[in-house]
């Protein structure tokens, strides 16, 4: 008990932001960045990477990284000295790629966001022609987002033909795989993520998909050096350059905080448990569960899909109709109750204390369900009893 309790507490209160003060956390983060690496596709897991406090701020450093590669000359000298830059990105992308926008002094609306189809994949066409559009508006297009697996549809953008556009107009390729990235894992299911060698940089969160305790989630950059060119202040207090140990050990200085949480350790103690083949079994699991649930609801009465087809990831939308609207006509009054069954279910489910599920509108989409399952305790007689409980709370509305 004293060891574990001493293990704890060297990761409970450990930074690792310099070699001699966490060697073994920093050595088992560019271990494990590596690894990563190399199954997102880039030749001996070269590049760069670092663990950040979530999708959000890896996001964030994708497009701090972009604008280093492009326009070095801002960390300097500020946004004045480079011209009006544009992101894109799609309209069903994560809110993080608006917010860095902004917090990174682009503005909000230098965001483009780009049309998709109705599985919410991005239209390549509508990316081209937006480029095109900024171009001829004297703007400057930088950085593209591709989704790997959207927030809401579980969506996931055709990289491959993003990627020829980005190529074509010379823009650095991010692909947001904090939701899917973990299908890299799966033999069955990574082609969803084809192409994803080709982008620049990507965001994998292990603590999503994966199930690895928060916080976890990497920035992986396919150049090296590009990371520690954006952020290093080499700051001599900290990050000396004659110590006696090779100094690029010392990641801190990549990074834009100081003091950093080890959140490597519990994804490394998880991956040595589990094993890649635990996490592939542990992923396709949880899609073949998503899979049950949209074959049992798909043609049942009083459910309605919200898109058609097979979802790409374990994200099932689909509204239930209550007996009271299945047989009313379309219009203004059926959406307008239809809007509100889902929030009433919620509401009940959670005084009941029986289960939980989301739910959201999407563009002119009412209210509809949207049910993930990323747990592999989860079995077949859950989903069952979801259904149930759905239909026991919702029938007489």
């Amino acid at each position: 008990m004293l060891t574990i309790s001493w293990i704890v507490k060297g990761v409970l209160f450990t930074q690792s932001f310099t070699y001699e003060i966490a060697p073994v956390f920093v050595l088992m983060e560019q271990l494990t960045l590596k690894k990563m690496r190399e199954m997102v596709g880039w030749p001996n897991g070269e590049g760069d990477g670092l663990f950040s406090p979530g999708g959000a701020i890896s996001n964030m450093y994708s497009v701090m990284i972009a604008r280093y590669k492009y326009f070095p000359e801002v960390k300097a000298k500020g946004m004045s000295a480079a011209p009006r830059l544009v992101l894109f990105t799609s309209e069903h992308s994560h809110y993080s790629i608006k917010k860095a926008g902004a917090a990174l002094g682009f503005g909000s609306e230098n965001v483009i966001l780009l049309s998709t189809d109705e599985r919410g994949r991005v239209i390549p066409a509508d990316l081209e022609a937006k480029i095109i559009d900024a171009k001829q508006k004297g703007c400057v297009p930088l950085f593209v987002n591709a989704t790997g697996g959207s927030t809401v549809y579980g969506a996931f953008d055709p990289i491959n033909e993003i990627a020829d556009i980005c190529e074509k107009y010379n823009l650095w390729l991010h692909v947001d795989g904090a939701w899917g990235g973990g299908l890299l894992m799966s033999r069955k299911h990574r082609h969803k993520l084809d192409g994803i060698e080709r982008a620049n940089s990507v965001t994998w969160n292990p603590h999503k998909m994966m199930g690895v305790p928060l916080q976890c989630s990497a920035i992986l950059v396919r150049e090296k050096g590009v990371l520690a060119g954006c952020n290093s202040m080499c700051a001599g207090y900290l990050f000396q350059p004659d110590k006696q140990y090779d100094v690029t050990y010392d990641t801190g200085d990549m990074a834009i905080q100081c003091g950093r949480h080890v959140d490597i350790f519990k994804f490394w103690l998880m991956w040595k448990a589990k094993g890649t083949i635990g996490f592939e079994q542990h992923i396709d699991k949880c899609l073949d569960l998503s899979q049950y649930l949209y074959n049992k609801i798909k043609d049942r009465e009083g459910y309605q899909m919200v898109f058609d087809g097979v979802p790409q990831h374990t994200n099932v939308c689909f509204w239930y109709l209550p007996l009271s609207l299945r047989g009313m006509p379309e219009g203004a009054e059926r959406r307008e109750k239809l809007h509100r069954v889902a929030p009433k279910i919620k509401a009940l489910m959670m005084e009941s204390g029986t289960t939980m599920v989301g739910y959201q509108p999407q563009g002119q989409k009412v209210n509809f369900f949207r049910m993930v399952v990323s747990n592999p305790a989860a079995t077949q007689s859950d989903i069952d009893f979801l259904i149930d409980e759905i239909e026991r709370l919702g029938h007489d509305l």
